[in-house]
């Protein structure tokens, strides 16, 4: 058994880490933090896990944790994960780390829409984690930048697309809208009950820090510099991801030659699922689970390219993703411990 650790438990995508890996075949956990629950069982934080665990959390200290672990997910935020996860690489540990502090392979990029960045030399061995498109870089490496939700909804949504240069990608609009966990676990006004129900609100409009690492992946796929418009919302429900994707045509194309392409490009993937066009995504659909559902429209008036992409923000947007990306870094069969059915209401 690999023995692995969560740095940073007991947020959303923490606890989802240990749901996760508490029904993983191949993994043990061994280690678990929680800088504000230090000295309690984690099943005294989320009573969910209650007979399922009996691990304490622990303080953020490097040294117990490389004793005590072969693996470790870094969910903390960002800042803080590029401030310890070098103290781990140089214990030889694999990471994948769960922030946005190693997405982006330019550190002045960081700079720009974070702050300075103190571990710039890792950066050129991160690879961005989504299994689809940087498998074999995943299977090679010791560090992975797990990707943001909003990003894996719209990359995914986006990569056959522009891989076979069916749309111009200076006209991409990317209008995303995501359940209130996105936000995190910390008490924040603008995540109160009373301020999101009954709501539903852009916010950071044209300054998302998501968005840099999506034009970075889009700009890969084409082939030359991708900058989009992005839009996120903030819907009333507790998770799920949809992303409405707007793009131009570069020639006239039938729905049922941009599925062929959309069904060859992701045959050998498990967790994409391309939808027939009379069955449009949702976010029930994969509640809970690691799939990215992907559907999609043509607007022959306008000669645009509508794509729908549905994901739940805290498996295939965070932790699943991050489970997925472990397992290919450990030579682990891809879908060990997140082979789940989504949960339909």
């Amino acid at each position: 058994m690999m023995r692995v650790g969560v740095v940073g438990a007991t947020g959303y995508a923490g606890l989802e880490l240990v749901r996760l890996l508490l029904r993983h075949p191949k993994v043990k956990m061994t280690a678990l933090t929680a800088e504000r629950y230090v000295g309690q069982p984690i099943w005294k934080v989320f009573p969910s896990v209650m007979k399922e665990t009996d691990l304490v959390c622990q303080p953020l200290e490097v040294e117990p944790l490389a004793q005590a672990c072969d693996f470790l997910f870094t969910a903390l935020p960002h800042k803080a994960a590029m401030d310890v996860v070098p103290g781990f690489i140089q214990r030889a540990l694999k990471v994948v780390d769960l922030s946005a502090d190693f997405r982006l392979t330019d550190p002045n990029a960081y700079e720009e829409w974070y702050e300075p960045h103190t571990a710039p030399a890792l950066l050129k061995n991160a690879v961005y984690g989504i299994p689809e498109l940087h498998r074999e870089e995943i299977k090679k490496t010791f560090l992975v930048a797990n990707p943001g939700c909003y990003p894996t909804s719209i990359i995914l949504a986006l990569a056959p697309a522009l891989k076979n240069k069916l749309i111009d990608h200076r006209t991409i609009i990317a209008d995303s809208k995501s359940g209130v966990s996105g936000a995190g676990r910390s008490a924040v006004l603008t995540s109160l009950f009373t301020e999101v129900s009954e709501n539903f609100k852009a916010y950071k409009v044209a300054e998302h820090r998501h968005t840099p690492e999506i034009e970075q992946e889009l700009s890969r796929l084409a082939g030359e510099r991708v900058v989009i418009t992005f839009t996120p919302h903030l819907v009333p429900m507790k998770r799920g991801i949809l992303s409405t994707i707007y793009a131009s045509l570069e020639r006239p194309y039938s729905e049922n030659e941009i599925l062929d392409i959309y069904h060859n490009f992701y045959a050998n993937e498990k967790f994409v699922r391309i939808h027939p066009p009379d069955i449009l995504p949702g976010t029930a659909d994969v509640l809970g689970s690691n799939y990215c559902d992907i559907g999609l429209k043509i607007d022959k008036r306008n000669k645009r390219l509508i794509l729908l992409s549905a994901i739940d923000n805290l498996v295939k947007g965070a932790s699943g993703q991050a489970v997925q990306n472990m397992n290919l870094m450990l030579g682990l069969e891809e879908s060990l411990g997140i082979d789940i059915v989504p949960l339909y209401p």
